[in-house]
């Protein structure tokens, strides 16, 4: 093979390339590209804002628990929101909490609408929030159901013991106090529980205050217009002549307290309406009582110590109490310048009456009563209810011998007069005894009386001289009379014996006097009949 069979045959040479321009007028499709992207993404965020939900602000004491972009909204264990920022107010008192909503979660803007944070948490009602330990913690909803939205809304710093979720019947209980009660105490019937204490708060007159139970379903039929109330909690101890009684509901209202109710005699009457107004009693026996009816307030003044005595002392008559102790105090009278004892008490007058309208008691006044009473003898008086304690209670008895008094018609409250106790006035006539013995010269008399010992002493000795004496000069003779007169009384024993002649002689002689006698009789009875015989002689001696 040569070189010039290898060599590359030469190329035709190449026509220019004919450059054809386009028309101005058609844009180029490169920027098609960015103009697709940007509807897109226009597109996804008209989208993302037409399913955005409504932004709300909780407010709350602190943070605790909340991370912002992390924490979620749950209903019924349903996200329906996030929190994207926790601020802290400008007074720095509470914290800002903005939530963003769910489009589908709008709802959850009514204005009644609760919010609270869901974490561990240890009460009385239990143990609440264990999910949270792995999960963290997250805002709990209650929805609401007001037609009002609001954008923002306080935070509960505690869950609700019950959400509208729940099925049942909310009563208010009216009490003077809570006593050992709490959010979430149980509430029994027949010592079955059938709800919890909702909420409390202080009455505005901050007289007593108003409680809040929840009654579930179906339970809440068994609340009626006659229901009693009372407090459950600890113990209920009963001691009389039958012995010691010791009731309570269950070991839990030992510990946190509980509410139990019941109607008497089984008698419910009408279902109670929600939010139904009742009395909350201190224990089962005063709340199955009769009711009291309205009460009195009175006024006693009393003229001796008041130790013992406080209030919420009985106020009793004849073992019935009718009444307690409000208040005690003291006084300084300035006309009499000396000190005494109010003491103010609230009484119920139908304790001490028949209800009945056709009884015709109850047509009079108050003040008559009172005033028929006083009249009657009735006082007011201390006594001792409990040696070992020194307890006093006020009682109210009838005195025959109480002083005449009148009641002031005018006078707010009205005045009862007051008996002074027996027993102090036993403790004054003591003292008194006490004064006048003071008053005794008992040294006088005891140097007296050892000037009469020692006189007597030498009486003593005198006497016991003259005994001696006695004994040995006047024994031996009394001895020799003594047997001079055993003598003389043997001779008249036999003298008078029964077979000594004397005796015979005198009982002939005896027989003789009862002859002459009824000789004398019978002459006696004829001359009654024949005086003239005296003078004229027997008849039959005439005859002859």
């Amino acid at each position: 093979m040569n070189d010039e069979s290898t060599r590359p045959e030469p190329q035709p040479p190449r026509a220019a390339p004919k450059v054809v321009r386009r028309r101005n007028w058609l844009p180029s499709l490169i920027w098609l590209i960015p103009v697709v992207a940007a509807l897109v993404g226009m597109t996804l965020v008209a989208r993302i804002l037409m399913d955005r939900g409504p932004e709300i602000v909780l407010t709350f004491k602190s943070a605790e628990g909340l991370e912002a972009n992390k924490t979620v909204v749950r209903y019924k264990d349903v996200q329906i929101g996030t929190v994207t920022h926790i601020r802290l107010a400008t007074d720095r008192s509470h914290v800002r909490v903005l939530v963003q909503l769910k489009k589908e979660a709008s709802a959850f803007t009514a204005q009644d609408t609760r919010f609270w944070v869901v974490r561990p948490r240890l009460d009385t009602s239990g143990i609440s929030g264990l999910g949270t330990l792995l999960s963290g913690a997250y805002i709990g909803v209650d929805a609401g159901t007001s037609e009002e939205t609001s954008g923002e809304f306080t935070g509960l710093e505690t869950p609700p013991i019950v959400t509208r979720d729940d099925s049942g019947r909310q009563f208010l209980l009216r009490a003077r106090d809570v006593g050992s009660l709490d959010i979430g105490s149980p509430v029994y019937f027949r010592r079955i529980k059938v709800g919890q204490v909702a909420a409390y708060e202080l009455d505005p007159d901050g007289h007593g205050v108003t409680l809040r139970v929840f009654i579930n379903a179906p339970y809440e039929k068994f609340v009626g217009v006659n229901t009693r109330f009372w407090h459950a909690s600890g113990f209920d101890i009963d001691l009389n002549a039958s012995g010691l009684k010791v009731r309570t509901q269950s070991l839990i209202t030992v510990l946190i307290g509980g509410i139990a109710f019941q109607a008497p005699d089984d008698q419910n009457g009408p279902v109670a309406g929600e939010n139904t107004a009742f009395v909350l009693a201190s224990d089962e026996t005063t709340a199955m009582k009769e009711p009291d009816g309205p009460s009195q307030t009175m006024l006693l003044y009393f003229n001796q110590s008041l130790r013992g005595l406080s209030p919420g002392a009985p106020v009793d008559f004849r073992g019935v109490v009718i009444g307690e102790v409000k208040s005690i105090g003291v006084e300084f009278d300035r006309g009499e310048r000396a000190f005494r004892m109010p003491v103010v008490i609230q009484v119920y007058p139908d304790r001490m009456r028949r209800r009945s309208a056709t009884d015709p008691d109850a047509r009079i006044s108050s003040f008559q009563r009172w005033q028929l009473l006083v009249s009657k003898g009735m006082r007011a008086q201390l006594r001792t209810g409990n040696l070992l304690t020194g307890q006093v209670y006020v009682a109210m008895d009838f005195f025959n011998d109480a002083k005449p008094a009148k009641l002031e018609p005018n006078q707010v409250p009205l005045e009862l007069p007051t008996q002074p106790n027996r027993l102090d006035e036993l403790q004054s006539q003591v003292a008194d005894i006490a004064r006048k013995l003071n008053q005794v010269p008992f040294e006088e008399i005891g140097a007296d009386l050892r000037k009469s010992l020692a006189s007597l002493d030498k009486t003593l000795n005198s006497t016991e001289q003259l005994a001696r004496r006695l004994n040995n000069d006047v024994t031996p003779e009394m001895a020799a009379a003594l047997k001079d007169v055993r003598q003389t009384l043997r001779s008249a024993e036999k003298t008078i014996a029964d077979d000594a002649p004397l005796q015979q002689d005198l009982r002939q002689t005896l027989q003789e006097v009862t002859r002459a006698a009824g000789s004398l009789r019978v002459l006696t009875d004829y001359l009654e009949r024949h005086p003239e015989s005296l003078i004229r002689g027997k008849p039959e001696d005439k005859q002859k």
